[in-house]
């Protein structure tokens, strides 16, 4: 049965709805995100194709009569589902498989509804079909026909969804099901997928004969808990992509995840498998013992900034405790509003807040977005500066804002000294030589800061040029306001070869605007803005801050690489606003 299959081993994304869940909070049909939410579907998809897989399902999975729509309003939601999955894989060659999950229906002939949804995609020009998390084979015959007889190169695969004993919900055994399926002409692809975690997946595969077959393996990440009303399943990508590789070794030639499983997931195991194939002398057998050369991964973000594509860059500060509930929540949010991604102070003023890059590497696992610490001089001496950099290399952290660091302020130095092994430029040196040698697999993105403010802007260019000598690939600048700024940043693009993020900071009201033009260096905020925040409500303030900071960006549309959002006093909704209204 082995027919029309891309070349393997072929990887699936992971599970949608539970990541969307995730992300956004919602507990509802993921599906009506189609209508409702397109945007964050469409990032959810590039995720999963940012990790690597190589196939999409659309999010339809659940867009049948459980829905309780006209059967109308459900087309309509597989229509723009399908719409959305076919922008995600522009410029790729990701493929788009139409999901039509399990009818868990009461209907007399859910045939019939499986024929009438298969039609919606063959009207839609779908070449590729995946049935899955089913209880039972004989009802998707018809639907399968029309499919075949409809697009004779269609590629079919079915999946069928089994507990720990290989027993679907309908009482039917895995081995019988899986036999009828493969032995149908029609069906070019056959597996398992849900309700068990990857080790019983492993159980259950190991005692078939799939040598003929198109076997494909998308288990859960494990096994769930119930956390206040909420479906939670382990962040155990690591783990899971072990067990996939041990699957692989099998002979199952496509791969993915159901419930529970992130793009996170997906990366590990495109790594692990890329890592046995890459393997000198090794065959597709996998061991916990074997150590495998690692390949170098794609870095979403600087590849979308090298692309020429405006980035959005949303900066969160750490807490000063140990609640860090504020900083999953919000770059959450700022993923679905547009962010490209968080980057993180390393305990600016020189106040102590918790490491920037520790707690980025819990927004890149909790949050899944793509993260950018800061990295100061300041506090660490060389070996302190390594074992940072080994250690969030090791987290997958690939970007890094290389800067001096705020000074101890004149009454702390008594119990609190800045170290300053490196200063910028050689610490940017430092890590470019470093990307060389042990991080050649990883290399980081490495940015530098930017005073657009200085007084002596002639001495700043300098100091930005010889920061891009020494390696750095992009600049983050300090936040626009006045025309003064504007004119010096339109000349840094024009002086500079590297890309640009420019500074955007909103103000969170009156109070605010003062505290940072008397006690916060390099920001200046014309007389104007403060005056026009003066005895102004806070929803007022915001009008007024939002406006502001968006007739910068159309000002400065043309002279900068994308913007660099600084989030006022955890006001992560007026950043949300600013994103949600750039053109």
């Amino acid at each position: 049965m082995k027919r029309g299959l891309p070349n393997t081993p072929f990887i699936f994304d992971g599970a949608f709805g539970t990541y969307y869940q995730k992300i956004s909070g919602k507990n509802m049909f993921c599906e009506c995100a189609n209508i409702t939410e397109p945007n964050t579907v469409l990032k959810i998809h590039k995720q999963y194709i940012n990790a690597g897989a190589k196939a999409i399902k659309t999010n339809t999975f659940g867009a049948n009569s459980a829905l309780e729509l006209s059967f109308e309003e459900t087309a309509d939601i597989i229509e723009k589902g399908y719409a959305i999955a076919l922008q995600a894989v522009k410029n790729t060659e990701v493929l788009v498989f139409a999901d039509i999950g399990y009818i868990n229906s009461d209907l007399e002939d859910i045939s019939q509804e499986y024929v009438k949804l298969s039609q919606v995609f063959i009207n839609l020009g779908a070449k590729y079909y995946l049935f899955e998390t089913l209880a039972e084979y004989e009802i998707l015959k018809p639907a399968i026909m029309l499919i075949k007889n409809s697009i004779p190169d269609a590629f079919v695969m079915v999946s069928f969804a089994v507990t720990q004993d290989g027993y679907t919900k309908k009482g039917y055994y895995y081995k019988n099901l899986i036999s009828e399926a493969s032995n149908n002409k029609d069906i070019d692809s056959v597996g398992l997928n849900c309700i068990c975690g990857p080790s019983h997946f492993y159980d259950l595969i190991k005692v078939l004969d799939i040598s003929s077959i198109n076997f494909s393996a998308m288990p859960n990440s494990g096994y769930p808990s119930t956390v206040n009303g909420r479906t939670i399943y382990q962040d155990n990508a690591e783990y899971f992509s072990n067990k996939l590789a041990d699957i692989y070794s099998l002979g199952v030639n496509i791969l993915g995840g159901c419930c529970g499983t992130t793009p996170a997931h997906i990366s590990e195991i495109a790594d692990r498998i890329n890592d046995i194939k890459n393997a000198p002398n090794e065959t597709a057998q996998h061991s916990e013992k074997n150590s495998y050369i690692k390949v170098p991964k794609i870095n979403p973000f600087k590849e979308k900034m090298l692309s020429g594509k405006k980035i959005i860059a949303v900066e969160l500060d750490p807490p000063n405790n140990t609640n860090y509930d504020y900083l999953i929540s919000a770059s959450e949010k700022a993923f679905l509003a547009g962010a490209d991604i968080i980057t993180l102070a390393d305990s600016p003023l020189a106040r102590a807040r918790a490491d920037s890059i520790m707690l980025a590497a819990k927004i890149k696992r909790e949050a899944n977005i793509e993260v950018l610490p800061h990295l100061s001089c300041r506090d660490r001496n060389y070996i302190g500066i390594k074992s940072a950099l080994l250690g969030a290399n090791i987290e997958k952290i690939c970007n890094l804002l290389v800067v001096t660091g705020d000074p101890v302020v004149q009454t702390d130095r008594g119990n609190s000294k800045g170290v300053y092994n490196f200063n910028s430029f050689n610490l940017i040196s430092y890590i470019r030589n470093l990307n060389t040698e042990i991080f050649s697999q990883s290399p980081f993105f490495i940015g530098g800061a930017l005073n657009i403010n200085s007084i002596n802007f002639e001495g700043e260019l300098k100091r930005a040029m010889q920061k891009i000598e020494n390696g750095a690939e992009f600049l983050l600048t300090q936040p626009v306001f006045s025309e003064i700024a504007i004119e010096n940043l339109c000349m840094a693009k024009e002086s500079l070869d590297c890309k640009l993020l420019a500074g955007i900071m909103p103000i969170a009201g009156y109070k605010n605007a003062l505290f940072l033009n008397n006690e916060v260096p390099g920001i200046i905020i014309p007389d104007d803005i403060i005056e026009a925040l003066k005895d102004k409500t806070s929803e007022q303030a915001t009008k007024i801050s939002v406006k502001y900071c968006l007739d910068i960006i159309n000002r400065i549309s043309d002279y900068c690489d994308g913007y660099y959002i600084m989030t006022p006093l955890k006001k992560i909704d007026i950043v949300c606003n600013i994103i949600n209204k750039i053109d």
